[in-house]
């Protein structure tokens, strides 16, 4: 069997298993004019003013500079700050920007005009049970012929099992599928050296040396590395975009 292109166990620029944001949180922001021929600029308020509510902050002068900014009518500002501060302007709206990661990439999801709406917005996307998105189906045609064998193999008994490779096989008897169980996801340096002491390379270079199909390799990875824990393998379900096809 030929690939229609080839895997790679590098992360890929938009991984197909990738699905909704981790590390969800609110940052308030002050849209602030300062010339007349000059976009608006954002900028949080610095934490000795971080208690002053929105009605304190909207159509208020202020003073900032590239990382911060504080309000300057009625406010007391210490000779320190008010000597980093350069720039003046005033205070034209009040945001609550959405921040969220994907594959550790910092995305900005959007605004948000108060609290109370940039609270529910991440209610939504959040899923307070952390088990989003975590099961997949995908088509036994992002296997190759070898890959397919050592599942079978596996799931049979027929082939010798290794444990410590952080997935395990299973078979579904009412249907020709092979589902995975993925351990320890996701399989970053960072989350990978704090549970087993060792970075991803070592994972990968043990599963190989293990037999395990580098295909199969590939395809666990780019799902760990999205958070996912269960990954079924059915002849009869949808391709997934984006991930590598094998044909005859």
């Amino acid at each position: 069997m030929n690939s229609i292109y080839q895997a790679t166990a590098l992360p890929l620029a938009s991984n197909p298993f990738a699905r909704g944001y981790d590390h969800l949180h609110i940052e308030r922001l002050l849209m602030i004019t300062y010339e007349d021929d000059y976009p608006p600029c954002f900028r949080p308020v610095h934490a000795s003013q971080a208690h002053l509510p929105d009605n304190a902050l909207h159509l208020f002068a202020c003073q900032f500079n590239d990382d911060f900014a504080l309000i300057s009518e009625g406010q007391s500002i210490s000779d320190d700050l008010d000597e980093r501060c350069q720039s003046t302007g005033l205070v034209r709206q009040v945001i609550y920007a959405v921040m969220g990661e994907m594959l550790n990439e910092r995305h900005h999801l959007g605004d948000l005009y108060s609290l109370e709406e940039a609270q529910a917005m991440v209610h939504r996307l959040s899923f307070e049970t952390g088990r989003y998105s975590r099961a997949w189906e995908i088509s036994t045609a992002h296997l190759p012929e070898e890959a397919m064998l050592y599942l079978e193999g596996w799931v049979s008994h027929s082939a010798p099992r290794r444990t410590g490779l952080l997935f395990e096989l299973f078979t579904l008897h009412d249907c020709s599928g092979i589902g995975c169980k993925l351990i320890g996801t996701p399989w970053t340096d960072e989350n990978l050296l704090n549970i087993e002491g060792n970075r991803y390379s070592s994972l990968r270079q043990e599963q190989l040396d293990a037999g395990t199909p580098e295909a199969l390799v590939n395809v666990l990875y780019l799902a760990a590395l999205a958070d996912v824990r269960l990954l079924i393998f059915d002849p009869d379900a949808a391709v997934l975009d984006g991930l590598a096809i094998f044909d005859e």
